[in-house]
């Protein structure tokens, strides 16, 4: 890989995700004001973010590919971001309890030595089960997603908080759209294999 690859976030589970198609990459941490713009859908969101964490980092590395992601949760037209303790964390999955969540993750490839991004988003519908004050309870106190938007680990415990889910990349719901990033570090000239 003659340009350097750089994940601009400093998410633990974009790393993993990252690293499982062992690539050599550095990790940047973006610096980025993630306010919505007034009237701001949450997928218009997503993208702006993506590329916007993307190029925070840019001037650091003139000669690289860099990844930016970001991810809104939204059901009913509410944003449901990280909820950061506890109690938020209950009344976000008391209110998403039976309903149909959009995870929407904006994906963006900048190559630096272009100035050319490469933006998409990727959708995945989660249904979550009629949930339990009880399940919920037991749920946040065996694994507490305080960091996670709609306060779920799929990847983990959360699983069983679900009943359905519907999209194209397993890997968006947990932050990073392999598939979608595969095929654009293919169109860089990047093999992954």
């Amino acid at each position: 890989m003659s340009q350097k690859l750089i994940l601009a976030s400093t998410s633990p589970y974009r790393r993993e995700l990252l690293n499982r198609l062992g690539l050599r990459f550095e990790v940047a941490n973006p610096q980025t004001d993630e306010t919505p713009f007034p009237s701001e859908s949450p997928e218009a969101l997503s993208l702006r973010l993506s590329e916007a964490k993307a190029r925070a980092v840019a001037d650091a590395y003139p000669d690289a590919l860099i990844i930016g992601s970001d991810q809104v949760a939204t059901a009913e037209g509410k944003i449901y971001g990280k909820p950061g303790n506890h109690e938020r964390a209950v009344e976000q999955l008391h209110q998403l309890s039976g309903k149909t969540v959009n995870f929407f993750t904006g994906l963006c490839l900048l190559n630096t030595r272009t100035g050319l991004a490469d933006v998409r988003g990727i959708p995945t519908l989660v249904t979550f089960r009629d949930l339990s004050s009880d399940e919920i309870e037991n749920y946040l106190r065996r694994e507490p997603a305080y960091n996670c938007a709609g306060s779920a680990k799929s990847e983990g415990l959360g699983i069983a908080l679900l009943s359905s889910m519907r999209g194209d990349d397993p890997n968006a719901l947990v932050g990073l759209p392999l598939i979608a990033l595969c095929d654009m570090l293919r169109r860089q000239g990047i093999a992954v294999l």
